[in-house]
C-alpha cells in the first residue's frame, strides 16, 4: 500500500497517506484568532455562554479561562501539554500566545497559536439593577403601640448592615439603597426578595415581635406575561419591654425576657414562672410600664403578713407574705406595683 499524495510505501499509514502527509496539515488545536470577553466594570464577574459568573477574579486570570474555555483539542492527541502566555496587554486587548505539545500516532509534535482576547466592559444585571436604586422587599420596622427607642434604631441599623454583609457572599442584591426614617418608623429598602426576609428574620430574632409579608403587583414582564412583585414585611415589636407588667389569659405577669418566638415572665400572683408565644401578641395587654414600679419601706413582718408604707401616703398596708421576702427584716426597702388600687409585692 501506498501513500495516494507522497508515493512513498515504507512509512506509516493512516488511512490512504503516510503520516508525514497527514501530519503536514493535522493541527492538534483549534482556537479563533479573536476571543472577545464581556466583564462588569463594577464587580468583575463576566459572561459565559449567556450566563453571568459570580466569581470575582484579577483581569489576567479572566483572560487565562478564555483561552482554556476556546480550545478544541483533537481527539488524536495524546499527553498534551497546553502553555498559555498573555505576550502583553493594551487597553482592551490582550495578545496571547499558545503552545501545545502532545503524541500523534506516536510523533511527538509542538504547535502554536497567537491570538487576542478582547475585554469589553459592560455592566452586569445586578449592578444595574444596584445602580439604579431597584429594590424587591420594603421592610417595615414598627412598635406595637409606642415609639421606637433611638437606641433601638441603632441596634435595628447594626443588623440590618451586619446581615447584608453576610448575605452579600451569595447574594449580589444584598444591599439598601434607602432608608426612609418615618414617624412611626423606618423603612429599610432591600435589593432581593431573600436578603430581605433574612433581614426581617434577624430583627425578630433580636427584638421579638411578629412578621408580616404583603405582596403587591407593581408591573408585568412583558417577555413572560408573569407578574413583576415587590414585599413588604412588617417586623412588629412588642409594646412591651422587659421589667414591664403584662396580663395574658388572666394572669398579671412582669417580663423578664424577650425572644424570638416567646415571652418569659414571672405571675407576680404566683410567683410561677410562665411562657408566651409571641403569635399571641395581640392577645397581650400591656399594664404597668417598669417606670411604674415603686420603692417603699417595710415597717413590719409576721410569718404570714408583711406590712409596707404606701408611697402614696405613707398608710401601712398589710400584704402577704411571700416566700422571696421571708429573710428580708424591718426597715429594708422593697419594690412594689399599683395595679387598680392593689399594691403587689415584686423583686
Amino acid at each position: 500500500m501506498f501513500c495516494i499524495e507522497c508515493g512513498s510505501k515504507d512509512k506509516q499509514m493512516v488511512g490512504e497517506i503516510c503520516i508525514d502527509c497527514f501530519l503536514k496539515d493535522f493541527q492538534m488545536i483549534e482556537i479563533p484568532k479573536n476571543i472577545n470577553v464581556e466583564i462588569c466594570s463594577h464587580c468583575n464577574s463576566r459572561l459565559e455562554e449567556g450566563k453571568w459568573s459570580e466569581s470575582y477574579l484579577p483581569e489576567d486570570e479572566i483572560i487565562y479561562r478564555a483561552l482554556e474555555r476556546n480550545i478544541k483539542i483533537s481527539d488524536l492527541v495524546e499527553n498534551e501539554e497546553i502553555n498559555l502566555e498573555i505576550d502583553q496587554i493594551k487597553g482592551t486587548i490582550a495578545n496571547c500566545f499558545v503552545e501545545v505539545v502532545g503524541d500523534v500516532y506516536g510523533v511527538s509534535l509542538d504547535e502554536t497559536h497567537d491570538c487576542e482576547v478582547r475585554i469589553k466592559k459592560t455592566v452586569c444585571p445586578p449592578c444595574s439593577k444596584m445602580q439604579s436604586g431597584y429594590y424587591e422587599t420594603v421592610i417595615q420596622f414598627r412598635a406595637d403601640n409606642r415609639e421606637i427607642k433611638s437606641e433601638e434604631y441603632a441596634k435595628a441599623d447594626k443588623i440590618v448592615a451586619r446581615t447584608l454583609d453576610k448575605q452579600a457572599k451569595v447574594d449580589k442584591l444584598a444591599y439598601c439603597p434607602q432608608v426612609a426614617k418615618l414617624k412611626e418608623g423606618y423603612d429599610y429598602y432591600i435589593g432581593s426578595f431573600k436578603t430581605g426576609r433574612k433581614v426581617a428574620e434577624n430583627l425578630k430574632d433580636e427584638f421579638g415581635g411578629v412578621i408580616k409579608e404583603s405582596p403587591r403587583l407593581i408591573s408585568e414582564d412583558k417577555s413572560t406575561g408573569k407578574g413583576l412583585y415587590r414585599i413588604w414585611i412588617s417586623v412588629r415589636i412588642p409594646e412591651f419591654e422587659n421589667n414591664d407588667i403584662i396580663e395574658f389569659e388572666d394572669r398579671i405577669i412582669q417580663v423578664s425576657d424577650i425572644d424570638k418566638n416567646r415571652v418569659v415572665g414571672i405571675d407576680i400572683k404566683t410567683n410561677k414562672k410562665h411562657n408566651i408565644p409571641l403569635k399571641n401578641m395581640d392577645n397581650i395587654k400591656l399594664i404597668k410600664k417598669s417606670t411604674d414600679i415603686e420603692t417603699t419601706t417595710i415597717i413590719s413582718m409576721s410569718p404570714k403578713i408583711i406590712q409596707i408604707l404606701d408611697p402614696a401616703d405613707y398608710s401601712a398596708v398589710d400584704l402577704e407574705m411571700k416566700d422571696d421576702f421571708k429573710d428580708y427584716n424591718i426597715g429594708d426597702e422593697v419594690k412594689i406595683i399599683k395595679i387598680d388600687n392593689y399594691i403587689y409585692l415584686i423583686k
